[in-house]
């Protein structure tokens, strides 16, 4: 299959590669991605009104099995990746297939037809796997297998990894965190036509961006494996078993599973929270707030966690801030309604979670190399594919865990209604009570009015323990683990062996000598090629 070449042909990786390819190419994708993790749910349970069907057991078991059919889907994914070959790369040419799948399938996501529930069931279930077990993760490994794959150099990789980690905060700490609940939430309510069509631009959006992300990429590493002939055949459950004979990878993994499991449910119940416990619903300030709490610590650690990190040591000031990060959810869980004691809570929080954000990724590289190193045979697709069952796992789990637990708390959701007459009546015949006065709710701009409810006490407390409650025990979980994660010790001495193990001298400038393309596109059954990342140590990139 012939695809467009890259426009990146340096041997080394330059600004246009930074600024283009992991700075703004992702952007898209990413930015639709965050949307829905935090108000997909939101759609489902308060837009659709999907939180009673059977029984609340739907939104419970529905995310729940949609993800384990993501997590086989990244299985395969990852070793799809790793048997492939084409001179573009092993990675890119399915990152510019999803260029075109992701917005398709998004849009999918919410053209939900009126119709039983039934047939709102069914599209759900449909739709929601066509994204997440197919579309993103074509998209998600690929992406991901980008900052391993660009190079050897330890300081140009932690460079993209610090640009592709800004994009994701930028989506997800300004315009997500910040724009939404103070503008667009306002503004759609509960309004499934508005929604669809926000969802849409957003979806077609992720096109282009992606595409510039393709062109503005290069996989060096993949490069060097095809021009040195480096091809063992290792069956998918080899690869595994390797994995998980290396204990610095087992820590990995077992810290990715609890980090993902508390930030997780921090996402589901941070719109819950500001709507019901901390703030009114849509009120536009309050999510804003603490959002820019979390926002201004990931401003500073563009300029703070890699120079720290480069003197310190990755995994010490990432274990320095996870003290931190159960000290400030501490603050939070025992002053939930006290909005100024929150917001210093999730200033300190998000000051301690400023290393796992920058710096988990290069870290994840180093137990790569050590890896590499003890068994002579590079895992990239079947590494990452591990990490991405975790990530996808979780969500689904969580994902039901949080709608169980708000179903089984009572749970209720907002309504929508012409007049104000109207909803009186609705809440008169339902019993319940509206959060603010009815004749102080401002309709939208086509004149209706999205009521929401005051939650019961035990609904309030579920909620309120998702968003900042559970993290406190993760922290202090994940200080423990990073204590035995001691990969760094020896890793300039073991990546040097790598090199000389594989014959690839280093020239005068620093850089290896003898580059190459691969053929044409092919998958067969071997195991990855060699390459992917080291460490801060300075070797120079090979070309």
């Amino acid at each position: 299959m012939k695809l467009p070449s890259s426009a990146i042909k340096t041997p080394e990786v330059k600004a246009k590669e930074k600024w283009l390819g992991y700075l703004l190419g992702p952007a898209g994708a990413l930015l639709l991605n965050a949307v829905l993790a935090t108000y997909l749910n939101v759609y489902y349970t308060d837009v659709l009104n999907l939180t009673p069907l059977w029984g609340g057991l739907f939104l419970t078991i529905f995310p729940i099995v949609s993800k384990i059919i993501d997590a086989v889907t990244n299985v395969i994914m990852g070793q799809v990746i790793d048997r492939t070959k084409h001179k573009e790369g092993k990675a890119r040419p399915w990152l510019f297939l999803s260029a075109f799948l992701v917005p398709i399938t998004g849009i999918l996501l919410f053209t939900v037809p009126n119709g039983s529930d039934f047939v709102k069931a069914i599209w759900v279930m449909i739709s929601y796997n066509l994204f997440y077990s197919f579309a993103y993760t074509i998209f998600n490994m690929s992406h991901n297998l980008m900052v391993p794959l660009s190079t050897r150099d330890g300081k140009a990789r932690g460079g993209l990894s610090v640009f592709n980690q800004i994009t994701t905060i930028m989506m997800s700490g300004i315009l997500v965190a910040l724009v939404f609940p103070m503008v667009v939430m306002p503004m759609i309510g509960a309004d499934k036509s508005k929604w669809i069509t926000l969802m849409c631009i957003l979806s077609i959006l992720a096109l282009p961006l992606t595409l510039l992300e393709y062109f503005f990429t290069k996989e060096r590493v993949t490069e060097e494996s095809a021009a040195a002939g480096e091809e063992t055949k290792l069956p998918f459950f080899k690869q595994i078993k390797l994995l998980f004979s290396d204990k610095y990878m087992i820590l990995m993994y077992v810290y990715f599973f609890i980090y993902t499991v508390g930030t997780t449910l921090k996402n589901l119940g941070l719109v819950y929270y500001c709507n019901y416990v901390l703030g009114t619903y849509n009120d536009g300030i309050t999510q804003m707030l603490v959002s820019v709490i979390g926002g201004i610590p990931m401003g500073i650690g563009i300029f703070a966690v890699w120079p720290l990190a480069k003197k310190f040591g990755k995994r010490n000031v990432t274990m320095f801030g996870f003290v931190l990060y159960a000290i400030g959810s501490f603050i939070c869980w025992i002053f939930p309604q006290n909005l100024v004691l929150v917001l210093i809570g999730q200033f300190i929080k998000n000051i301690g979670g400023l290393p796992c954000a920058y710096v988990f990724m290069a870290l994840f590289a180093d137990c790569l190399d050590h890896l590499e190193w003890k068994t002579d045979i590079r895992i990239d697709g079947a590494a990452m594919s591990i990490y991405n069952i975790i990530a996808v796992a979780m969500v689904g789990i969580m994902t039901g865990v949080f709608n169980f637990m708000l179903s089984s708390a009572g749970y209720i959701a907002p309504i929508t209604a012409n007049t104000t007459a109207e909803a009186a009546t609705t809440l008169a015949q339902n019993g319940w009570t509206s959060q603010v006065a009815l004749e102080s709710l401002k309709p939208a701009t086509d004149g209706v009015l999205t009521v929401a409810m005051q939650q019961p006490a035990t609904v309030n407390w579920v909620i309120t323990f998702a968003f900042v409650g559970l993290e406190v025990f993760t922290g202090i979980a994940l200080v423990v683990i990073l204590f035995f994660l001691k990969v760094e010790k020896n890793l300039p001495k073991e990546q040097a062996e790598i090199k000389a193990r594989h014959g690839l001298a280093e020239n005068t400038d620093g850089e290896a000598a003898g580059a190459g393309e691969a053929d044409a596109v092919t998958t067969e059954s071997s195991e990855p090629e060699n390459g992917d990342t080291g460490t801060d140590d300075g070797d120079g990139e090979q070309s």
